[in-house]
């Protein structure tokens, strides 16, 4: 079997690892002195009645604020959002001219919503720009809006946002989402406070919110497809002492329960938080249990310039192997069988258990310069069972099933970025600058895969389970299945602020990479490769009011090919071109919002088909997806919130022998969203009525990469009410009803074949308690 050197050991690796992280380090000292000099140059010509001044000061008890006045920023307390934002704000002045740079502390102190609002994101660019200044476009789903729609998973928080759907989610075990046409499972894209992981769900009790950056982010986020993508933020400590304790009721069977207790360690500087929830839930189909339990301490040292935190999170689950349901080729439709009937066994069942271990640190050098270091690592176990359906006779409802297992999947995921941050003026400009150097190591083993023969020995008319028990035979062939990747990066960006109204954000990445995939016994080698990308970013911004910005930007992304089944050898990784161009808003001083165009070229796509039962790795010459995209979030009045979505994809297939022309499978042209909620204050005894609903909805989608079915569009409807008594410990009753009028939907597809799509759930009633301390 081929060994792929590790990139740390690997003298390539340690040479270049090493010139990235010099030259990181010595960007602090040439801005220093660039500082310097453009501070005596202008002090100069402040003598001789010149009209430009730096005054650079260190407030270490502000909130972070990093406030600017003159030829830079336009001041946030134009917006109305100075003080709830607690980033950067400026004050413009063509009389004085004058800059002023305060350093800012610890990102986590920033206020990052307001309700159902977004203020401030770190995804799009990793510094602390507003909003309106930043050239992408960042769509954020609070924590406000998670506990009103009582979301349980990734998809439910999602489903706010325009442009996110389902894709294969393999049997319900993943999470799956195709951004602006793009994406799969296990590609990267759903990362966690900004690193990548092997989670094969993210979203439990300990996340804040969920922000999504569309488009490439590869110059940043490195190995990435185009769409964009998901950064779920989790709770950190705080240095005030609060908790909650809820259980959930569902109308399926069952319920869950959560605690969540933080505060200070009396006589330290340290914080703590410790999170943990339990699930025992009925699945809604005729057989099957959802039983997880989740575990998530964490601990923050707070210093005068420096902080430290450390999280861990550890999470068994045992979910139904559930591949959904069959479309008939001959009718367009799902097969005619009530929704609730499963083609499988009782033993299709995934079980496993999942790590998560982050160390964040940042430090204020300077009142220019902050010094980032973020680390991360994954870990996910499982194993599973599943009689899987290989054929069906139309005609008469049988069959073709054959028993599949996994014995043991191991994935691990190291992530490491060091980053230095700088707000400094040079040339007479204001600029932040951010460098840095990334390391990432991912593998994937897969040991003993169990196969037997395909069997006749179900109808899906009259189902009868248990005639086929588990499969012990291993399959020599498949078993051993690798993937191992690592990748070394550097990368600088640079947003300059040229006026009050121009902004221009460039920025460039150069990450090498190596390879290598297979499976069998002995082993098959079907990749050993290795490359290296430069991966730039242009956007520009313009300030037409404090309050609203138009913006553009051109950037590019790669994905290297990897294939464990079939020979691919050493080809060129799929790369792609995506411009953009829209409006961001700020409203009624209280909702934030896009417009978006944008245009994406994909090249080189690696994409699986399926070949008398195996899967083949192939390829389509170009994709291309086009579209444009609405977004709004915040408070319309003091009583009325919202949160709403609107949006519209073109993506098909430009260049292939087969499949040009053709849709991507699971990209629907239409999404869109609304949900809003009104506040009834003091009902009774100062007590707080909320209530709300909303829906979501999807047009019909192609079904597999050749188009021979679709799946049908549809829109689901959710109503909530909750009750908030104010005590010692305020109590909130709480009620969810989802998918109101119980619509039969299917969410996605496996792509390859019409044998596996999801179906989305019916109406389920949810009833929390939840109490605050």
């Amino acid at each position: 079997m081929t060994e792929l050197t590790s990139a740390i050991s690997g003298k390539k690796g340690r040479a270049l690892f090493s010139a990235l992280f010099i030259g990181a380090l010595s960007v602090p000292a040439a801005g220093a002195a660039q500082t310097a000099d453009a501070a005596a140059i202008l002090n100069a010509s402040n003598a001789s009645n010149a009209s430009t001044s730096i005054n650079t000061t260190s407030n270490a008890s502000n909130t972070g604020d990093t406030s600017k006045t003159g030829g830079g920023k336009t001041s946030d307390s134009d917006t109305g959002n100075a003080n709830k934002a607690g980033n950067s704000n400026s004050n413009s002045s063509s009389e004085t001219g004058s800059i002023t740079v305060t350093a800012k502390t610890a990102d986590a102190s920033r206020t990052m919503t307001s309700g159902y609002q977004p203020l401030n994101t770190s995804t799009a660019t990793l510094t602390t720009m507003p909003l309106l200044d930043v050239p992408q476009v960042v769509n954020t789903v609070s924590d406000r809006v998670i506990a009103d729609q009582h979301a349980t998973t990734l998809d439910e928080v999602l489903n706010n946002v325009s442009n996110v759907v389902q894709t294969n989610t393999l049997g319900g075990t993943q999470d799956a989402f195709v951004r602006r046409g793009f994406g799969s499972n296990r590609d990267g894209s759903v990362l966690t406070n900004g690193l990548k992981t092997v989670l094969p769900r993210s979203f439990n009790a300990s996340v804040e919110r969920v922000e999504v950056l569309k488009g490439p982010a590869s110059t940043l986020y490195g190995i990435l497809d185009p769409g964009g993508l998901i950064n779920v933020i989790t709770k950190r400590p705080q240095q005030t002492f609060s908790g909650s304790i809820q259980g959930t009721s569902t109308s399926f069977g069952g319920g869950n329960g959560a605690l969540d207790v933080t505060g200070p360690i009396a006589g330290t500087s340290l914080a703590y938080r410790l999170i943990g929830s339990v699930q025992d839930e009925d699945y809604w189909r005729n057989f099957g249990k959802e039983r997880s339990s989740f575990f998530a301490p964490s601990l923050t040292w707070f210093g005068d310039d420096a902080t430290i935190n450390v999280a861990y999170s550890h999470r068994n689950y045992s979910t139904p192997f559930d591949r959904g349901t069959i479309f008939d080729l001959n009718t367009g439709h799902a097969v005619n069988v009530s929704r609730e009937t499963r083609f499988d066994e009782a033993y299709n069942i995934t079980t496993g258990e999942s790590h998560l271990a982050q160390l964040n640190g940042e430090y204020r050098l300077n009142n220019q310069w902050t010094a980032k270091f973020d680390y991360s690592f994954s870990q996910d176990k499982y194993g599973d069972n599943q009689a899987r359906v290989m054929a069906y006779d139309a005609a008469t409802g049988n069959l073709t099933r054959r028993v599949d297992a996994t014995q043991s999947s191991t994935q691990q995921q190291h992530a490491a970025r060091f980053d230095l941050q700088g707000n400094v003026v040079i040339g007479g400009l204001y600029n932040e600058i951010l460098t840095g150097v990334a390391y990432e190591y991912y593998d994937l083993l897969r040991t003993d895969m169990i196969r037997c023969k395909n069997v006749k020995d179900f109808n899906i008319y009259h189902p009868s389970y248990g005639s086929t028990g588990k499969c012990t035979s291993v399959s020599a062939a498949d078993s051993d299945q690798r993937i191992r990747q690592v990748s070394y990066s550097g990368y600088v960006q640079d947003a300059l602020y040229l006026t009050d109204q121009w902004i221009a954000v460039a920025a460039m990445r150069y990450q090498y990479f190596t390879e290598f995939a297979g499976k069998g016994r002995p082993f098959n080698t079907n990749t050993d490769s290795s490359d290296s990308q430069w991966v730039p970013k242009l956007g520009l911004v313009y300030k037409a009011t404090p309050n609203v910005s138009l913006f553009a930007n051109v950037s590019r992304s790669f994905m290297p090919q990897y294939s464990i089944a079939s020979y691919i050898g050493e080809l060129p990784p799929e790369t792609a071109t995506a411009y953009e161009a829209g409006a961001k808003f700020d409203l009624f001083d209280g909702v934030t919002g896009n417009i978006t165009l944008f245009n994406i070229d994909k090249n080189h796509v690696l994409y699986n088909d399926t070949v008398n039962g195996e899967t083949v790795a192939k390829t389509a010459g170009k994709v291309r997806s086009r579209g444009v995209e609405v977004d709004l979030a915040g408070r319309l009045t003091d009583n009325v919130n919202l949160i709403a979505s609107y949006g519209y994809t073109d993506a098909k297939v430009m260049e292939d022998p087969d499949y040009q022309g053709k849709m991507l499978p699971n990209v629907p042209r239409h999404t869109g969203s609304l949900f809003m909620t009104y506040d009834f204050n003091n009902v009774w005894d100062g007590n707080t009525l909320t209530v709300g609903g909303g829906g979501h909805a999807v047009s019909r989608r192609s079904g597999n990469n050749g188009e021979d079915y679709s799946l049908q569009g549809y829109a689901v409807a959710d109503a909530f009410a909750a009750y908030k008594i104010k005590t010692q410990y305020p109590v909130t009753l709480q009620v969810n009803v989802k998918n109101l009028f119980d619509k039969t939907y299917y969410t996605s597809s496996i792509a390859t074949n019409n044998l596996s799509n999801q179906i989305g759930d019916p109406r389920e009633v949810q009833f929390t308690v939840k109490m605050d301390f």
